[in-house]
């Protein structure tokens, strides 16, 4: 695809994950099947615990509020009454979780269940968070040419600190100024990057969002942020329109930043 210079106004770079750093493939067939595979066992084994408690509780009013939508799984409280009514209960958070998944349902509640369960696998050396080969050392440039780096993921701020914390890389955390998930806003919605921006302390334009779905490209654009669209292997492909439309990079090493030379 060639190289891609960054506007000279840039002063951040802001990624995705899924599909940018990161394959695709370690998310739907590591990461995800993890949670279906033990979501049971994790709250059997952590029930008593006030931080299960907190994400069960989060899960209990999520699902009050997705009631009206189909095959939504409500969540029953507890009143105490013995091991076959707790089973009933974590039963019914095994559905509702499972129910959200199915649905790539992108609600707080879930991605703090899922980020607490990851935390557990990483910290047991069960997962590693892969990342692409490019990306280290991209960014290592990006930082010595004065670049900012951040994360913008659907995954909470945890999850990825984890994946990046076990990385097959290392520990990488240190190559980020900063984290954002969906509690700054949907990626889909403008507002969000406006916020982004503000709370980086810059403008809009002068932030570079590097992402593989366009509907986030395009939001990222109605709030007059730069835009590139990351072309990975296992991304969902594109529209002949949006190959034309978008600034396309095969790999972070494609960005020329003037600021560099």
């Amino acid at each position: 695809m060639g190289v891609l210079p960054v506007p000279a106004e840039v002063r951040a770079i802001l990624l995705d994950i899924e599909g940018t750093t990161t394959p695709i493939a370690f998310v739907q067939e590591t990461l995800f099947p993890y949670i279906k595979d033990n979501v049971k066992e994790y709250l059997r084994a952590h029930w008593e615990e006030e931080e299960c408690q907190r994400d069960v509780g989060l899960l209990r009013k999520q699902a009050q509020e997705d009631s009206s939508l189909d095959g939504a799984v409500l969540i029953p409280l507890e009143s105490g009454s013995g091991k076959e009514e707790l089973e009933r209960v974590i039963q019914a958070v095994v559905d509702n979780v499972h129910w959200q998944m199915s649905l790539d349902r992108k609600t707080t509640a879930l991605k703090q269940l899922q980020g607490h369960m990851w935390r557990a696998a990483y910290a047991t050396g069960h997962v590693k968070g892969e990342v692409f080969e490019d990306v280290v050392p991209a960014i290592r440039k990006w930082r010595e040419a004065g670049m900012k780096v951040y994360i913008y993921s659907s995954g909470s701020v945890e999850a990825q600190k984890l994946l990046f914390g076990y990385s097959t890389e290392g520990d990488i955390l240190e190559l980020f100024d900063g984290h954002f998930d969906t509690k700054i806003g949907p990626k889909v919605d403008s507002e969000s990057y406006r916020r982004i921006a503000a709370s980086i302390g810059c403008a809009t334009n002068n932030i570079l969002f590097l992402t593989d779905v366009p509907r986030e490209a395009n939001a990222a654009e109605e709030a007059d942020t730069h835009v590139a669209v990351v072309i990975r292997p296992g991304n969902a492909g594109l529209t002949d329109d949006e190959k034309s439309y978008y600034s396309l990079i095969s790999s972070f090493t494609e960005l020329f930043l003037p600021s560099s030379t």
